[in-house]
């Protein structure tokens, strides 16, 4: 370990040298790598944590360069798979630490794989279902976790201490209804995702240096915009689905279910059982059908009225929909059921 390149943290007390060891011995899986997940990669990176791990489904576009911090223009050029561009980034931040970028789905059927033997984990999600699946995992598996979102200019943040602290569920027994406000219909800034990461990062700092004392122990809001927040002090509800009876009713969903992503227009299809697919083969197949670009990761090619973005993995993004049966009826026609 560097002790030049820790200096500055080194000498804030909190820390010290001891701690700085103690990171360094600390795993953190941080799922999904967009506003929030490359944030938080980076202040994690530098900050010595031992070993990262860094699940994401998607690729890199233009759009993502106002507030994804780590990513380029030749990274949107190439449509990188953002775990994949992210870990390379981070290597050429930090060659000190074991970085590892996941190009997944994280889902009910790999989740424990993913997340096991790590110490913490962040949420870099943008939609419930898989907030709800991590809130489950770190019940099952004793694995704190630090719930995180942003819109707009505001972002909203809480740290979860299996058995210890409210969960998820407790606050939001089911997912919010209705129409909800989102990336794609009020935009978000670059800066409310920073300091949504940020306070993230820092939690789990603590966490990893024993120092759970001082976490903030709220569900705690910010209008970075509106310079106004929101303290909440949740309490555990002992008849809480997930914490209170252990009903990890997330982790038995293993289903292939079409995804909306959030701000995109788009819809995610995942296959019924996980596959590898031939990406030259599919190649010379889509050729037929339009022009093709991609990489080692992943094909691009125009299907009417959709692009359809195909993965190693099996799983396909189709953009410039949100409608489930015109994505699956695509997915089925060219890639197969």
């Amino acid at each position: 370990m560097s002790s030049e390149r820790y200096s500055r943290q080194i000498l804030f007390a909190p820390i010290g040298r001891q701690g700085q060891e103690r990171l360094a011995r600390g795993g953190v899986v941080i799922v999904g790598c967009g506003a929030l997940g490359t944030v938080q990669a980076s202040l994690v990176a530098r900050a010595g944590v031992g070993r990262l791990r860094l699940v994401d489904r998607d690729y890199v576009e233009e759009s993502n360069l106002q507030r994804q911090f780590l990513f380029d223009e030749e990274d949107a050029a190439r449509r990188l798979p953002k775990a994949v561009a992210a870990e390379r980034k981070l290597r050429s931040v930090n060659s000190e630490i074991q970085i590892e970028g996941v190009v997944a789905d994280l889902t009910a059927r790999n989740a424990e794989e993913l997340v096991r033997g790590f110490n913490l984990i962040l949420d870099g999600t943008d939609n419930f279902e898989t907030r709800y699946l991590l809130n489950d995992l770190s019940l099952k598996l004793r694995i704190p976790w630090i719930y995180g979102a942003v819109v707009g200019s505001q972002g909203v943040t809480m740290t979860v201490l299996p058995g210890r602290t409210a969960c998820l569920a407790c606050v939001l027994p089911k997912p919010p209804q209705g129409a909800q406000e989102t990336c794609d219909t009020v935009g978000v800034i670059g800066s409310a995702a920073a300091w949504t990461a940020s306070l993230e990062a820092t939690e789990a700092l603590k966490i990893l240096l024993g120092r759970e004392n001082e976490l903030h122990g709220t569900l705690l809001s910010y209008d970075i915009w509106k310079n106004r927040g929101q303290r909440i002090r949740p309490q555990r509800d002992a008849e809480c689905r997930a914490c209170g009876q252990e009903d990890f009713a997330y982790l038995r969903d293993a289903a292939s279910h079409p995804t909306v992503l959030c701000g995109r227009n788009a819809v995610q299809i995942r296959p019924a059982e996980p596959r590898a697919l031939d990406l030259a083969e599919l190649r010379k197949r889509l050729e037929a059908v339009g022009s093709v670009r991609g990489n080692e990761y992943l094909l691009q090619c125009r299907l009417e009225p959709c692009e359809m973005t195909v993965f190693a993995d099996g799983r396909a993004i189709f953009k410039g929909t949100d409608q489930e049966s015109v994505a699956r009826g695509l997915y089925a026609r060219y890639i197969g059921s």
